[in-house]
């Protein structure tokens, strides 16, 4: 026995619904329409003109005028007035006085003359004519007087000579034990003769003992007087004397 098979479902073919555009009918507009559209397109032309026409241009711009400068003389300041000089016044001259003049003397009588008769052979007398005058002598010019010679270089006294034979001043002995040294300048004046005059102290030593050795030394000294030319002249010199202690004092 067959078993039946199941029954196969069929399946039929569906239509599905198609999209079909539909494009609107137009409508006429209808006669009034029109007629409005009409006038709002007139209008609006109208109102375009008319905002046109008020629309005023830009205005140009004002024209600059050229500035002209003119130059104007100064006038100059007015001088000032001259100041006149106030007239001097004079000082009042003093009054002359009135000349009195002398009354002339009353003439004295002269006596008279006795008239005498003069001689033919008298001369008569004239006055002499005047002497030429002399013309003044010119004057002659004195030269001037010669001026003295330059007198004659001094040459200075001197007490180093080796002829002199001057002794070294003798060294005090307390100067000795007490070690005093020292260098004493005298000044001393020289005469003529080459003698020792006044003897001072130029310099000291420090101490009194030696001062007064070096001047009793050099009051015994002879010098060289010094010279100018040919002729021995009296001068001042200046004497240093050393005073040294040796290692064997």
């Amino acid at each position: 026995m067959t078993v039946p098979s199941p029954a196969t479902p069929t399946v039929r073919p569906v239509a599905r619904p198609v999209a079909v555009a539909v494009a609107p009918r137009q409508r006429r507009p209808r006669a009034p329409e029109r007629l409005g559209l009409g006038v709002l397109v007139v209008a609006a032309h109208a109102a375009g003109l008319l905002a046109l026409a008020y629309v005023r241009s830009p205005e140009p711009p004002p024209e600059i005028r050229p500035i002209e400068i003119a130059f104007i003389p100064l006038e100059a300041p007015p001088q000032p007035e001259p100041v006149k000089p106030e007239p001097v016044k004079q000082a009042p001259q003093p009054k002359k006085p009135a000349e009195v003049r002398p009354k002339p003397p009353k003439p004295t009588p002269q006596p008279v003359a006795e008239k005498t008769t003069a001689s033919p052979n008298a001369l008569s007398a004239e006055p002499a004519p005047p002497a030429p005058a002399q013309p003044a002598a010119p004057a002659v010019a004195t030269p001037a007087p010669p001026a003295p010679p330059a007198p004659p270089p001094v040459v200075a006294a001197r007490f180093d000579a080796d002829y002199l034979n001057n002794p070294k001043p003798a060294y005090p002995p307390l100067s000795t034990r007490l070690r005093e040294e020292g260098t004493v300048m005298l000044r001393v004046q020289v005469t003529a003769e080459g003698l020792p005059g006044q003897i001072e102290i130029n310099r000291s030593s420090g101490f009194e003992r030696l001062d007064s050795a070096a001047r009793a030394a050099v009051a015994r000294w002879r010098f060289v007087p010094a010279r100018q030319g040919d002729r021995a002249i009296e001068a001042w010199v200046l004497v240093p004397l050393v005073f040294k202690l040796t290692e064997g004092r």
